[in-house]
């Protein structure tokens, strides 16, 4: 872990997963000051709003944060440029394959460019591209996922990868004894995100927080996809009403594809952004019928509400605990 700990500039190494709504300046900040790695969750954010946000942390907390940003963002350029006039010193791209010239102009801001490897070509075809680290992240995670398990990919790209960049674990994580597991084979440090939702200072809306806390494992479920032209990237939260209003959305832009009122493109943006509003509506709102309850599997480790400095401590005693049984 020191590794990870060395490249992230934080005292453990264990990243707050980028959540929509959720990792804003409060948490961001508060997992960067008990020194862990906080990762501003920008989504569908302006240029104009990440500006605030980023300035927003900075006043909360000295310590290194990253900025996590989305690949099929109309304005990621712009986005990046936001990054490096703030200095921020790492920048995680997520949501598929970096466009062209992204990277360059991350490292040319001087900031450390992570990208998410779903598959073991990808993940060396990411290394060659010049990306600084990786994170490794299976389906037991909340919120968009791939098709692999965390224990798959770990197995797949980690003996391969790891001695190249440093490789964050994520998806499904939630004991120490997890973390340790995966240390051993080579990881440089992991990432969470279900976890912390339910920290003290998250300010996910306390109906959010007890769905969290009332779940188990098997109600964060995958969403359906409906319409294989319309590669929607499935979604994990926990059931509820919010599941059958975007099967029904799906319908609805699927019919808008048809009939040739939108692109592609413009058709998946429309799905992101039906996202963002339902999260939204759960996390910020309290509806957590309708809306979206993004959720990873590891929610049934969830049991109360407790700060973030707590949630590190105790996860770093059960793996230093795990490997001193094994030594």
């Amino acid at each position: 872990m020191a590794r990870g700990a060395e490249f992230l500039g934080s005292e453990v190494a264990i990243l707050c997963g980028a959540m929509s709504w959720v990792s804003e300046r409060n948490l961001v900040a508060a997992m960067s000051n008990a020194g862990g790695f906080g990762l501003i969750a920008c989504g569908a954010m302006t240029p104009e709003l990440l500006d605030a946000e980023i300035a927003g942390t900075k006043a909360l907390t000295s310590k290194p944060f990253g900025v996590n940003l989305i690949t099929m963002h109309p304005q990621l350029m712009d986005l990046i440029a936001v990054c490096t006039r703030h200095d921020v010193t790492h920048v995680v791209l997520a949501g598929g394959l970096p466009p062209a010239g992204s990277i360059e102009a991350i490292k040319a801001g001087g900031a450390k460019l992570i990208c998410f490897a779903p598959a073991l070509s990808l993940a060396k075809k990411l290394i060659r591209s010049g990306v600084d680290a990786l994170v490794v992240e299976g389906m037991e995670a909340g919120g968009h996922i791939g098709p692999v398990s965390t224990s798959v990919l770990a197995q797949e790209i980690l003996p391969e990868v790891a001695d190249k960049v440093p490789v964050f674990v994520a998806g499904g994580i939630g004991r120490g004894e997890a973390i340790a597991a995966y240390l051993e084979m080579g990881a440089a440090g992991v990432q969470l995100g279900t976890r912390f939702v339910c920290a003290t200072e998250s300010i996910a809306h306390a109906n959010f927080k007890k769905a969290f806390l009332r779940a188990s494992a098997r109600d964060a479920v995958a969403s359906v996809q409906i319409d294989p032209r319309l590669p929607v990237i499935p979604v994990r939260a926990l059931k509820n009403a919010g599941a059958e209003l975007f099967t029904a959305k799906q319908r609805e832009v699927a019919a808008s594809l048809d009939e040739g009122k939108v692109a592609m493109a413009e058709a998946q943006l429309q799905i992101e952004h039906y996202w963002a509003g339902a999260l939204r509506r759960a996390v910020i709102d309290g509806d957590i019928e309708h809306g979206s309850v993004m959720a990873g599997q590891s929610v049934g480790m969830v049991t109360k509400e407790e700060p973030v400095a707590e949630i590190i401590a105790t996860l770093m005693r059960e793996a230093e605990v795990a490997l001193a049984k094994r030594g």
